[in-house]
């Protein structure tokens, strides 16, 4: 019986979860070792990084189907991503790529989970957001925000930005605006990197829909090397939601059981 897992963090190719900087607790976890002793002989256990098996569901069944060079970026609590170039999911020498959210665009930012300051999901995640808006809120430049969120800047998330941008609020225009261009800003030095074919983007900021996406696509132009002379790169909406991972986990233990196998 084939068993897929996905867990956030560096996961190396024997199911050893090495670091997680929004799950210190769990850092050197052999979640493989664990739940293949938990199952027995009758189960082949696959571990690998939860976006991972995101990007695999996405590829297999969802926005990425039948497309050979993707980048899959998740937007949620922090940044997450995988990429797939010639048709082959790129792992790296220890299993360990795809650290995107962690690439620094501000040594001086503020600080990040991991250790370091001003990684680029620090101003382009879900809480990102959120931290953008607060400082605008204590700025006094977000009023309509703040009363969404109860009268306390303390208490501002991204979801009362996207609320506020719905009813047409100016403030939380620029705010938005801001973080479009920080996503996009990572985006683009991504592609310049990796020229994909298209660019998946998963996570809970995707339910958005095209009050965010439109805005990285227009930002995402104008930052993109050569972006008129060039082939157009894709930015498009994950279509398995929050079923992606488990599906994609469902995968990589398909496969990982049938290279067992062998022919």
């Amino acid at each position: 019986m084939p068993v897929g897992v996905g867990i956030p963090g560096l996961v190396d190719r024997e199911g050893l979860l090495r670091f997680a900087p929004n799950l210190l607790g769990a850092n050197g976890t052999h979640v493989r070792a664990e739940l293949q002793g938990a199952l027995g002989d009758r189960a082949h256990v696959k571990v690998d990084n939860d976006v991972t098996c995101a990007a695999v569901g996405e590829c297999t069944y969802g926005a990425g189907k039948g497309r050979s060079d993707v980048l899959f970026v998740t937007i949620g609590t922090g940044i997450g991503g995988s990429i797939v170039s010639s048709g082959q999911l790129l792992g790296g020498a220890a299993n360990f790529s795809g650290e995107i959210g962690h690439v620094v665009v501000d040594p001086q930012g503020p600080p990040c989970g991991c250790g370091r300051r001003g990684c680029w999901e620090r101003y382009a995640s879900g809480s990102g957001l959120g931290r953008i808006a607060r400082d605008a809120a204590l700025a006094g430049q977000a009023n309509r925000v703040t009363a969404l969120a109860g009268g306390d800047p303390d208490d501002v998330r991204g979801e009362h930005v996207v609320l506020a941008v719905s009813e047409g609020d100016d403030e939380a225009e620029a705010i938005l605006g801001e973080f479009a261009w920080w996503l996009a800003l990572g985006l683009a030095n991504l592609a310049n990197i990796l020229d994909p074919e298209v660019i998946v983007i998963g996570g809970g900021l995707v339910r958005a829909g095209e009050t965010l996406l439109g805005r990285v696509r227009r930002e995402f132009s104008l930052q993109l090397e050569g972006a008129d002379l060039r082939p157009a790169i894709e930015i498009l909406p994950a279509e398995l939601g929050d079923r992606g991972g488990a599906i994609g986990a469902a995968v990589v233990g398909r496969n990982a059981r049938s290279a067992l196998a062998g022919p």
